[in-house]
């Protein structure tokens, strides 16, 4: 799998800048332990070459890149050191043929049309839009991207838990570059666990898991019609008949015949089914392909490999 796929299904890219490179690796640790295997390290300072040495070294798992790069020769130290992609601020054409000579994905920064048009004649598709917020936000980027229907972008600058999800619904949006998440305050202190936190906090915001409807194997339509027609009576809900099931409101359904789960089955609601699939992959869950459910060419539902408490439980799509 290509970076740029990688960073789309993780959605965020924690941009970091770090002066003291002992940091780095408990830095990191305490993203992955948030969920979030990804990190920009900036060559913002001093410290960037030797951060990105040590978590490539100590911590495989994390997809990570070297961020504020503006010349050639900071390309080679940071391939050299472990990078794995190269994003940089503006868009300097030597720095990009050279990111394609020694064969690393390299995301500049573009916000104008004419730096768009700069990117497009080097074959690229992919840019940073930055400083996102300070030049329009996604009303610049929706813009753009009438023109350039082929660009896909990862905006960065001013981008937060509050807005994150505005950003990633448009779906010329890669992922968002941001630090709310690695406050420099928290990094300054070394206080790690408060970095897991807020990367729990925005990986949770941006996944949107909630409880969508509970079915319960009934059996046979008629126990199905009894016990959607008590749970009604208790809860003062419509019930509803279908073909395969009977639903007490929208949340729970009784099937008429033995289907997933020795007890039933669990629908868990998300913002981004390929990228909840993905976070809960990196996390050791395994999913059946062969239940996968597709509306216009776009995954809708899967089921995990395995029961929990004698329930199969399937991601939605909101």
């Amino acid at each position: 799998m290509d970076i740029i796929k990688q960073l789309s299904l993780a959605g965020m890219i924690p941009v970091i800048k770090i002066t003291d490179a002992q940091d780095a690796v408990p830095l990191c640790r305490a993203l992955l332990n948030g969920g979030l295997p990804v990190a920009e390290i900036t060559f913002r300072t001093d410290a960037a070459e030797e951060s990105i040495r040590r978590v490539h070294k100590e911590l495989p798992g994390v997809m990570l890149g070297a961020g504020t790069v503006l010349t050639t020769e900071q390309v080679d130290r940071a391939v050299a050191a472990g990078a794995t992609y190269i994003v940089s601020p503006g868009i300097n054409p030597e720095v990009v043929k050279h990111c394609q000579r020694v064969g690393i994905p390299v995301i500049p920064g573009c916000s104008t049309a004419s730096e768009i048009e700069i990117a497009l004649s080097l074959g690229l598709k992919t840019v940073k839009f930055f400083p996102a917020e300070a030049v329009g936000g996604l009303k610049t980027i929706k813009a753009l991207s009438a023109p350039y229907v082929d660009v896909n972008f990862v905006p960065t600058g001013g981008i937060n838990e509050v807005n994150l999800l505005e950003y990633l619904n448009f779906s010329k949006i890669v992922a968002c570059g941001g630090s709310w998440m690695v406050d420099q305050k928290a990094i300054d202190a070394k206080d790690w666990d408060a970095i897991e936190t807020l990367t729990s906090s925005a990986v949770n915001r941006m996944l949107g898991f909630e409880l969508k409807h509970i079915g319960i194997n009934s059996g046979t339509p008629e126990q199905a019609m009894k016990d959607a027609l008590s749970l009604a009576k208790i809860l003062g809900w419509p019930v509803k008949d279908g073909n395969s099931s009977t639903f007490t409101g929208t949340a729970l359904e009784f099937m008429k015949k033995p289907f997933r789960g020795a007890h039933g089955h669990i629908a868990l609601g998300t913002n981004y089914i390929q990228r909840a699939r993905w976070y809960l992959e990196q996390k050791g869950f395994a999913f059946d392909d062969e239940s996968s459910y597709y509306k216009d060419g776009k995954l809708m539902a899967i089921y995990f490999k395995d029961e929990i408490a004698g329930f199969a439980f399937h991601l939605l799509q909101k």
